[in-house]
């Protein structure tokens, strides 16, 4: 019998994907027959990720070395079950979003289709390497890989003036990071970068406290240009709604993630001797984005770019987490450590599953309603009933409601946060139960915000959408595993954290306290557990028994009647609430925050356009620095050789006088 080794199986799944891609280009002239073929196959490729990613995380690290492009530069991968871990995530969430695509770009042209294909898979490949690479050389270039491919995948409608936009701006950012990444390398691997800065050499590295803090900052800056954390989100609530349903839920669910793996690989791994500030600057940033991102996605009228600003949130509460898990790692509380960066993977893990699930439901909007917005939006639940049942299960999970996903690892969450009193420092243990109440206001936003989505979008009376179908059956099958997701690991998590005990381990030295039985105890019964499956029956239960007390006295003699309008003889849409009206008391109360101006639409209607304060205050001027530079710059160029060479005869006499 012949068995695979783990770094086998992904890096064949890896290959699989990049052959999959230029078929897809070849046969990019019959957009059915790719569809129906490669998509499918893609979705299976994935399935056997993920397969390697299971097996990763109780085998033995593994690692293999390639002949680079010199020899000096080796392509070097590894597999352990760090990166097993986030090759399960991606995995499983590429399994689903490749079942979606097969019928949501199944009436793209040819031409676009061809391109399509092959920067979906190079993307995917990107991803995937980036969690393999065991060097800075073979890290940087899947890193670069990802975001070309990604950029390609988010200008997809390039003719629009806002997918440019998006484009270009995402581009910046995504250099700008990967820039800072680089030098925080050299500095980690300091003379073996020349020969492709080998992570093992990095692994606790030997700096001093300066050099130290350095690289901390440059990896940390550049994962969260990624990452989407504040201030460097600026890209973010552009891209998503300029990409098809199925990139954004590979950019949000996948993509994000891979950036909080490569905080969790530099800077929680290699630099194993942190000063006592990173973890409060960590937790300081996390939650200034959970805050800032949940009040911007609640005053949303588009549903992508609502769940963008969701994602930013998501991504504040998982970095909260992290910082919370250094913070306990610092004072040598490694069994509290554990806790909180279980609750940060367990909530990276939900992140990819329900807003996957969100984004690709909005595709599924799209195409069945011809509209994100949600003010042409109202009443899809009785003409895309499954729709509606999935995209109901995914905003309850996001919401955070037991007995879902989401509840499970907030609440782990604030477990940790409950523990902070067992820290030696006073300052912190009287200043974290602020920053628990601030994470309890974003979950609290989280739940007004998806109510909004929801409610406004699915419920009520239909305000401009005439011809109305449900999603394709492709479609329907993603979003009903991606829900058996939610369902599964919200009833289950005992699970899941049970799998993450090798995880910790590596990360650690210790593990997370072994589940069993139907209860989720982080520390000890005693202190507090929660058993998901005993919460939903008795819920049920509940319900069942008042529904049939409710029936048994006052339901028999039934009666329908109009709803009451106010007064008003006639029920029209526009007495609804709109996606504005909605969110005034948090436009009133934030009103410095939000800058809104009212201006009017094509019909003359009344609009209220949200301003983003941090391009306000911090883009837009270092905007107009850089182009003040860049003119005065021009000045140089005068076109007279004469001058260029008196310009290189200066900077050859100063350069010889620094040398000496």
């Amino acid at each position: 019998m012949i068995s695979c080794l783990p770094l086998d199986l992904a890096t064949g799944a890896l290959l699989l994907w990049l052959g999959l891609g230029l078929s897809g280009f070849l046969l990019g002239g019959w957009p059915t027959l790719a569809c129906r073929l490669v998509f499918p196959l893609s979705s299976m490729v994935a399935l056997l990720l993920s397969t390697a990613g299971f097996t990763a995380l109780t085998a033995t690290p593994d690692h293999l070395q390639l002949r680079g492009p010199l020899p000096a530069l080796p392509w070097s991968f590894q597999i352990d079950p760090l990166s097993g871990f986030f090759l399960i995530l991606l995995g499983l969430l590429a399994c689903a979003v490749a079942l979606f695509a097969t019928g949501y770009f199944r009436s793209l042209p040819g031409p676009a289709l061809r391109r399509l294909m092959l920067q979906y898979h190079v993307f995917l490949l990107g991803m995937g390497l980036v969690l393999l690479a065991a060097n800075a050389f073979t890290f940087l270039v899947a890193w670069e890989s990802m975001a070309l491919a990604s950029y390609f995948l988010v200008v997809t409608e390039h003719e629009k003036v806002d997918s440019q936009h998006a484009g270009f701006l995402y581009l910046l950012i995504a250099h700008l990071g990967a820039l800072a990444i680089l030098l925080g390398f050299v500095i980690l691997a300091g003379a073996t970068i020349s020969q492709g800065g080998p992570f093992s050499a990095m692994l606790h590295a030997p700096l001093n406290a300066f050099w130290a803090a350095t690289a901390f900052l440059l990896t940390f800056f550049g994962f969260s240009a990624k990452a989407g954390l504040l201030p460097l989100h600026i890209w973010l609530p552009d891209a998503h709604p300029a990409a098809p349903a199925p990139v954004s839920a590979l950019m949000s669910g996948a993509m994000l993630q891979i950036a909080f793996y490569g905080m969790l690989r530099v800077d929680f791994l290699f630099l194993g001797k942190q000063a006592m500030w990173w973890g409060p600057f960590v937790l300081v940033v996390g939650l200034a984005t959970a805050l800032f991102g949940v009040l911007f996605a609640a005053v949303q009228t588009d549903m992508k770019r609502l769940l963008a600003y969701s994602s930013i949130e998501n991504m504040g509460l998982i970095m909260v987490a992290f910082g919370l898990a250094l913070i306990f790692r610092a004072h040598g509380l490694n069994a509290l450590a554990a806790l909180a960066l279980a609750a940060a993977l367990y909530h990276a893990l939900n992140h990819a599953f329900f807003k996957g699930l969100l984004f690709l439901g909005s595709g599924s909007v799209l195409h069945g309603a011809g509209s994100v917005a949600m003010d042409r939006l109202g009443g899809l639940i009785r003409q895309m009933p499954q729709t509606a049942f999935f995209m109901l299960l995914g905003t309850l999970a996001i919401a955070g409601l037991p007995p879902l996903n989401g509840f499970a690892s907030e609440w782990l969450l604030l477990q940790a946060f409950l523990l902070s009193p067992a820290l030696p420092q006073s300052t912190l243990s009287a200043v974290l139960p602020l920053a628990a109440s601030g994470v309890v206001l974003a979950v609290a936003l989280a739940a007004y915000a998806m109510v909004k989505f929801y409610g406004i979008a699915f419920l009520g009376q239909a305000r401009g959408t005439q011809h109305v179908h449900e999603a394709g059956r492709w479609e329907r099958s993603a979003m009903a595993l991606l829900s058996v997701a939610c369902i599964f690991l919200g009833l289950f998590p005992g699970v899941l954290l049970n799998l993450l005990h090798p995880v910790l381990l590596e990360m650690l030295g210790q593990g997370f306290a072994v589940q069993q039985g139907l209860w989720l105890t982080p520390v000890s019964a005693q202190r507090a557990s929660y058993s998901p499956v005993i919460f939903f029956l008795g819920m049920a239960t509940a319900l069942g028994l008042s529904f049939l007390l409710i029936w048994s006295f006052f339901g028999r003699p039934l009666r329908r009647v109009p709803a009451w309008a106010c007064g008003f003889p006639v029920r029209t849409p526009a007495m609804q609430d709109s996606p504005m009206g909605f969110a005034q008391p948090l436009l009133r109360i934030f009103a410095p925050l939000y800058q809104a101006e009212r201006e009017t639409d094509d019909a003359g209607r009344w609009q209220l356009r949200i301003g983003e304060p941090v391009y306000r205050i911090l883009y837009k001027p270092l905007n107009y620095i850089v182009l003040w530079i860049s003119t005065q710059v021009l000045r140089l160029q005068q076109g007279r050789i004469t001058l260029y060479l008196l310009y290189s005869f200066l900077t050859l006499l100063i350069l010889l006088a620094l040398w000496r």
